[in-house]
């Protein structure tokens, strides 16, 4: 109250515009022309300073409140983001796991080419050495052939040799 009886001694200030600005700041032409919220109501003989400052504190806690919901509506706004972004988290893990199960798999099968190209090789290899090795036997084991017209010579000899 003090405040108040500090206003009313200084000169100069004037009451009725300073009512008058207050009004014109808020939404309606006056004080009474804010509605209350549902949940309250005034009490029978309460005085028009306890029944003004009743309403100006339970409208103070409702506008608080107000804003309670709308960061409450905000923030069911940005949970269902990151449920969004989850979802499209968990779409990206999943096709990365099939991304490397498709490189696991083509490289099992370079793997597996490598390994039979390697075998091949080596058959190849083996093959070759066993060709060249029969191919030396031969040579030098046995005596060079003869041409056709020669070994018909040989029979012939061989033949008079017999008759004879």
């Amino acid at each position: 109250m003090a405040s108040v009886e500090q206003l009313r001694r200084r000169d100069g200030v004037n009451l009725v515009q300073l009512e008058a600005d207050i009004s014109s700041i808020r939404s309606g032409s006056s004080i009474a022309s804010i509605a209350l919220p549902d949940y309250v109501e005034h009490t029978a003989g309460v005085t028009r300073v306890g029944a003004l400052s009743a309403e100006a504190v339970i409208r103070d806690y409702e506008s608080a409140a107000k804003e309670i919901e709308a960061m409450g509506t905000e923030l069911i706004d940005a949970a269902q983001k990151c449920e969004a972004l989850t979802a499209q988290v968990h779409d990206a893990i999943a096709f990365m796991r099939e991304t490397a199960a498709g490189y696991r798999e083509e490289g099992r099968k370079i793997f597996k080419r490598i390994e039979e190209c390697a075998l091949f090789t080596e058959d190849v290899r083996k093959t070759c050495e066993e060709v060249k090795r029969r191919m030396a036997e031969v040579s030098v084991g046995e005596t060079p052939r003869l041409e056709p017209a020669e070994q018909e010579l040989e029979i012939e000899r061989a033949l008079e040799t017999e008759r004879a």
